[in-house]
């Protein structure tokens, strides 16, 4: 089969499209056709050796993806062959090839009328979205909710997500183009992070209450922001580290402020609680059968143009989610 193989930890510039094994399922396995996959930021970090997980190279690169199961392994049950599934396979990745075969537990059934090269990019973004917001934060109906990093991946679905939960929505970033598009996707308002003060506005925008619950993917200047923009009895939520430089907290900040930090470490939580995250993941899917959530797709890439994909990422030119699609992909779309 075709692969998109990270053959050294040197960044995008290392991946290669070459012939890889495919693997028969073995128990509780299933083999799946890949249709497309989701291009991740942490898939650029993969590539570099900096993410938390170092894997040696050569290996196959790629998280999420969609298609249809080809054959299931021994005591699988909620699948059989001809099965529309999305998968999250954070130990080994290896979705961005023809075919991945991985736990079934790692998978969901795709409802009919979701195109499967449209939702491949869905469960990173919106499941850490969805589980920070809901699971991590409780955020309620009626509650404003400050987006940061809003036209990432993670943080246009958080301001997708935060509607959906009837939450007032500010959005925040450096770009006024891409934060016009997020504005469109639903966002109430957004700030300007290199013309607008971030804390200052976002007190402003709230009648200087600030924000019930902060969503962090950057950190860095920004978290600092977000303790000083969220609400007494609020909640900041610690997403990632896009920005590259981990803040530390001040303690008093936390106490005086009447705050909540709360972490959202959602590859582990999909890690020790996978039946959880398929319940979860399976009732988002209901909401994008039913038009009450759409992903919103950047750019879709052919294997072999997964540098250019990923380097995108790296740049910050993508809106949304970038995918690669597979031959089987273009034959669907």
């Amino acid at each position: 089969m075709k692969a998109v193989i990270c053959t050294a930890l040197t960044g995008p510039r290392s991946l290669k499209v070459m012939d890889w094994p495919s693997r028969t399922p073995g128990p509780g396995e299933i083999r799946v056709a890949i249709f497309a996959g989701g291009v991740n930021f942490g898939d650029l970090l993969v590539t570099s050796g900096k993410y938390q997980v170092r894997l040696d190279p050569p290996f196959v690169l790629g998280t999420e993806g969609a298609g249809i199961v080809m054959d299931c392994g021994e005591g699988v049950i909620r699948f059989k062959a001809g099965d529309r599934v999305l998968v999250q396979n954070n130990d080994v990745r290896a979705c961005f090839a023809d075919e991945v075969t991985l736990p079934a537990i790692r998978a969901v059934h795709v409802p009919a009328g979701i195109p499967l090269t449209g939702i491949a990019g869905f469960p990173l973004n919106f499941g850490t979205s969805y589980y920070a917001l809901k699971h991590r934060a409780n955020l309620l109906p009626g509650e404003v909710l400050a987006v940061h990093g809003a036209s990432g991946g993670v943080g246009l679905a958080a301001v997708k997500l935060g509607k959906m939960l009837g939450a007032t929505v500010i959005a925040t970033g450096g770009d006024g183009e891409k934060l016009r598009m997020v504005k469109a996707e639903g966002a109430d308002f957004v700030v300007n992070t290199n013309t607008e003060p971030l804390a200052e506005r976002i007190r402003e925008l709230t009648g200087g209450r600030g924000a019930d619950v902060s969503f962090d993917p950057v950190g860095g200047d920004v978290f600092n922001a977000a303790l000083r923009s969220t609400a007494i009895d609020g909640r900041v939520l610690v997403v990632g580290f896009a920005g590259g430089h981990i803040p530390s907290a001040p303690a008093n900040k936390i106490l005086f402020g009447g705050l909540s930090v709360v972490g959202a470490p959602y590859g582990g939580f999909t890690q020790r609680h996978p039946e959880r995250w398929a319940q979860m993941m399976s009732a988002l899917l209901d909401k994008v059968s039913r038009g009450e959530l759409t992903p919103l797709i950047s750019q879709r890439f052919e294997f072999e143009q997964a540098t250019v994909a990923l380097e995108r990422v790296a740049q910050r030119k993508v809106v949304g989610k970038n995918i690669l699609v597979s031959e089987r992909g273009y034959a669907e779309t």
